[in-house]
């Protein structure tokens, strides 16, 4: 049985990873950034191992008796350098499968994130490792991760979106995906823009919110010119700042507004609506003093 080491499992989309990964029968290993989260993580019975980028024999460790990886980097400026380490890695420890969680057609290479995910697509492609690239759009649990405390202590969130609209997708999805791309032969050699059932403004979204919490949920617009100072001012580095408002005039401008069928085609049923998201995650916006 083919065993799998995934990487990046503490964030947003790691985490759903294991967790599908552990109801899919596949024998897998997961990689923390941290030893204490991987020491966590062996007293749940996780087979978990801790690795450092920047330590190459770390992953290596991690690698042995592994033939699938499933990769998913770390957001940094150094992403390209990091994720090309890792690459050779696999390729040292004879992985025979792989997929890379990527961003929103970094084929086009029209933003900061997509022109660094790109290159790491080239790289593996430069490789004889047969690969899937999945391409998301951005996160609906972003709602939880960055939007939920304003939503919890103003009940509103706050975004330089405009009128833009976007196609998000929740992650327990793209790890759906991930998994299943793994288990099928199908996919090898193909590259997935992987999107929600709608495309939906932030104003909906909004409503949306509303519904799922019993309370009024308010968009509010920022003026996208005062974007980068609020973000320097919440302390985020500057190649982080200037990626974000890179990223938000990429939205703003219309470009990840389409709707895709990939989830559709190839779970087998139709992608997690927002209004589905929204009622899942109900508790996590609840208001400071209820919580």
């Amino acid at each position: 049985m083919s065993r799998v080491l995934v990487t990046g499992v503490g964030g947003t989309v790691g985490t759903q990873v294991v967790k599908a990964l552990g109801v899919s029968g596949l024998a897998f290993r997961a990689a923390y950034h941290s030893e204490a989260k991987a020491a966590a993580a062996r007293r749940d019975e996780i087979d978990a191992v801790a690795v450092d980028y920047d330590r190459p024999e770390t992953m290596r460790a991690a690698l042995q008796g592994i033939s699938a990886l499933i990769l998913i980097g770390p957001v940094s400026d150094r992403l390209v350098e990091m994720e090309a380490s890792v690459i050779d890695q696999a390729v040292a420890a004879g992985v025979q499968r792989l997929v890379k969680l990527s961003v929103w057609r970094a084929s086009e290479e029209g933003y900061h994130f997509a022109r660094w995910h790109r290159a790491g697509e080239k790289k593996i492609e430069a490789t004889k490792i047969p690969y899937t690239f999945l391409r998301p759009n951005g996160y609906m649990q972003n709602f939880v991760t960055y939007q939920g405390e304003s939503i919890r202590r103003q009940s509103a969130f706050h975004l330089a979106a405009g009128h833009s609209k976007s196609s998000l997708i929740d992650v327990r999805d793209i790890a759906q995906v991930a998994v299943r791309v793994l288990s099928e032969p199908d996919h090898e050699g193909r590259a997935y823009d992987l999107s929600g059932p709608e495309s939906l403004s932030y104003h909906q979204i909004a409503n949306s919110l509303s519904v799922a919490t019993g309370r009024k949920i308010a968009y509010v617009n920022v003026p996208v010119e005062s974007l980068a100072g609020a973000l320097a001012q919440q302390g985020y580095p500057a190649w982080l700042v200037d990626a974000l408002v890179d990223l938000q005039r990429y939205e703003n401008e219309g470009l990840a507004s389409d709707a895709l069928g990939s989830v559709a085609t190839i779970l087998g049923r139709r992608a997690t609506s927002f209004d589905r998201f929204a009622r899942d995650y109900a508790s996590a916006w609840a208001p400071e003093v209820l919580r």
